[in-house]
């Protein structure tokens, strides 16, 4: 029997999930896992959300069990998923002390990633090293498990690229084959790669207030999307509008089953004659729909932790014996098991 490909990918747990997570990547986990293709290993990276975090750690506790709670209720399932928390995985931190032994300051630096990263917490030259390494700490968590796929949002690419990097590195000195390099997997929507906030802000993040969680009520759900910026020249409903820029018609665009109707609307606000209030109505139509069966089964999860933790106990215990694996492999391929088979010589 042919052995399943296996993909690697997770979130950070900084706060709950919103719909630019499930457009970006969880509904693409949850499309994959369901094919039956491949062998999924979906994880919370708590460790690297720290490396920005270290002075609030209660912040990173109590966003390990949102997204616990988020990723069940999104139908990642834990009899097709391996699903772990990053800190129970004691192997990566190894691995990437080796791995940072293969990559410079300078090219982390030109990561565009972690750039943009840096220059949004307006760091300056207080960089925390943990943050600034956190490309080779992902690349830890990729080939502990063997990963060939990595299913994330279009702007963790750079990171990628930088995880077979070190991969090619560590192969061509250690001995080819040892790793498994990588491949980027992206959303197969291209508007649900990059879902801007309500505010029309390219990014959408709890700091900035411009989400839709998916625990949402469905009145704030309402609410937020009735106050969502759109085009600030369609002024009349007669007036050509823009599309392209404007977050409802992204939103419509990512998550629209109706894709006849979508069009439909698409081209009469674009030509003049539909108004801003009947697309954000319709919108909030679409996401009431999508987000109810979400957020009602994440509401029973809650009230059964005990399971929830169990789930990512048993398979942090299985990912964490994969890793040992790897690590095994990764020291042997160094040279450093000095007392493996002393007595046989």
């Amino acid at each position: 029997m042919e052995q399943k490909k296996r993909f690697l990918t997770g979130t950070r747990p900084t706060g709950p999930l919103h719909i630019g997570h499930l457009a970006g990547a969880v509904s693409m986990w949850v499309k994959l896992q369901n094919e039956g293709k491949y062998d999924p290993f979906v994880f919370i990276a708590d460790v690297q959300a720290l490396t920005d975090n270290a002075d609030n750690p209660q912040k990173i506790k109590n966003g390990v069990e949102e997204l616990m709670l988020d990723y069940l209720a999104c139908g990642l399932d834990p009899s097709k998923t391996t699903l772990f928390i990053q800190s129970q995985i004691p192997a990566l931190n190894e691995l990437t002390m080796y791995y940072m032994n293969l990559v410079t300051l300078a090219r982390l630096e030109r990561n565009p990633t972690v750039k943009t990263e840096i220059a949004s917490k307006q760091y300056g030259n207080s960089i925390p090293a943990g943050f600034l390494t956190y490309p080779i700490s992902q690349t830890a968590d990729i080939t502990a498990f063997d990963a060939e796929l990595v299913p994330v949002g279009d702007d963790q690419s750079p990171m990628i690229e930088q995880a077979r990097e070190i991969v090619r590195s560590f192969n061509r000195i250690y001995g080819e084959g040892t790793l498994v390099e990588p491949s980027l997997m992206l959303a197969d929507i291209k508007s649900a790669r990059r879902i801007p906030g309500t505010d029309g802000n390219v990014k959408m993040g709890k700091s900035l207030g411009n989400c839709i969680y998916l625990k949402d009520e469905p009145e704030v759900i309402k609410q937020k999307i009735m106050g969502m910026y759109t085009d600030p020249n369609h002024v009349k409903v007669t007036d050509p509008g823009d599309t392209k820029n404007n977050p409802v018609f992204i939103y419509l665009d990512a998550f629209c089953k109706d894709r006849e109707k979508f069009e439909e609307m698409k081209a009469s606000y674009e030509r003049g004659g539909l108004g801003d209030v009947v697309c954000k109505k319709y919108l909030n139509e679409v996401m009431q729909e999508l987000l109810a069966p979400i957020r009602e089964k994440r509401a029973e999860l809650a009230k059964n932790m005990d399971y929830v933790y169990k789930v990512f106990e048993e398979g942090s215990k299985k990912a964490n014996a994969i890793a040992e694996e790897t690590l095994k492999r990764v020291r042997e391929a160094i040279g450093l098991e000095y007392f493996k088979n002393r007595g046989n010589n």
